[in-house]
């Protein structure tokens, strides 16, 4: 928790300066022409809802995951972006009594982008919205935990992904990138199963924070 905060309060800072740099029409390398762009990156996603199971209140601990994404800019402003999780965010689930399960998250989204500025801008910001879906396995009950000896299933999470982040210009094929990725279920909240029977729903509705370095060409 303590990393998550200090990586958003990071990334929020560069979102409040970089509009001030684009204001100030701050020229850079001109990456006019380049239509593809890759990032390779790392986020931190913690939860903003805790599910209940079976009548209990839990708490689902975030992680940090490697990250990749893929941009093709119809226009200089107008890019479409598949952006997925290259590795399992593992997540633990607590109530008060301890820990009680462990499970993992991977997920991937298609998203619309709008970025500001031109492509000579050093700061570009830019928003998108999209569609995401978050694949669960690796449910596993805690040995000593209340669901000791159980079989735990969490259902598929799926719904909308708004971003915000900002494209630091290096070189006309370089750039640094953070974001910000909010995860709303919109499609019905998955089923949290144990032995079969339902017990819950896991609406966790992720907010992730990321950094990473792409290449344009």
């Amino acid at each position: 928790m303590k990393h998550f905060r200090q990586l958003t309060l990071a990334i929020v800072a560069t979102l409040a300066i970089a509009p001030s740099a684009f204001a100030q029409d701050i020229t850079g390398p001109d990456t006019s022409g380049k239509r593809f762009a890759v990032v390779g990156g790392y986020a931190l996603s913690e939860p903003t809802k805790n599910p209940s199971i079976d009548g209990t209140r839990t708490n689902v601990d975030g992680s940090g995951a490697a990250t990749l994404s893929a941009n093709y800019y119809i226009t200089d402003n107008i890019a479409v972006e598949a952006w997925g999780a290259a590795d399992k965010f593992g997540n633990r689930v607590r109530t008060p009594n301890g820990k009680i399960a462990s499970v993992d998250t991977q997920p991937y989204a298609l998203s619309g982008q709008y970025h500001f500025g031109t492509t000579q801008s050093i700061a570009r910001p830019f928003v998108g919205l999209g569609y995401y879906e978050a694949n669960t396995d690796g449910e596993k009950a805690e040995p000593s935990g209340a669901l000791a000896g159980q079989r735990i299933g969490v259902g598929t999470a799926k719904g909308a992904m708004a971003t915000a982040g900002v494209d630091v210009n290096i070189t006309p094929t370089w750039f640094a990138r953070a974001d910000v990725r909010y995860m709303q279920d919109t499609t019905g909240q998955p089923d949290v199963t144990v032995d079969g029977a339902k017990v819950g729903k896991a609406e966790l509705n992720p907010v992730s924070v990321g950094v990473g370095l792409g290449a344009r060409f």
